[in-house]
């Protein structure tokens, strides 16, 4: 059997582009949090709470959308975005 480092060098490169993926996704990531960093100065000076659900919904919809016409799985993107959903709601009720 080989080791976790005994890897062609295909699959070397293969997951050297998923590592560099991944540092793209967490800068947009850090992008997006800090959109909702203002997000919250506008919620609370309207008096709005964290969770707006018609907007959940309607950006559920969207990005699952957005992942059909790439041809991601049925759910891929709208399963990701309820996690990015929640984490974003948890910060927002933790600064409103």
């Amino acid at each position: 059997m080989a080791g976790l480092n005994d890897v062609p060098d295909a699959l070397k490169a293969a997951r050297d582009r998923i590592d560099d993926i991944d540092s793209r996704l967490i800068a947009l990531i850090q992008e997006r949090f800090g959109v909702a960093a203002g997000v919250v100065e506008i919620k609370r000076k309207a008096g709005l709470p964290a969770l707006l659900q018609d907007r959940v919904d309607e950006v559920l919809d969207h990005v699952e959308a957005l992942g059909r016409a790439r041809g991601l799985p049925e759910g891929v993107a709208r399963d990701l975005w309820r996690v990015l959903i929640s984490a974003t709601i948890d910060f927002e009720n933790s600064r409103l």
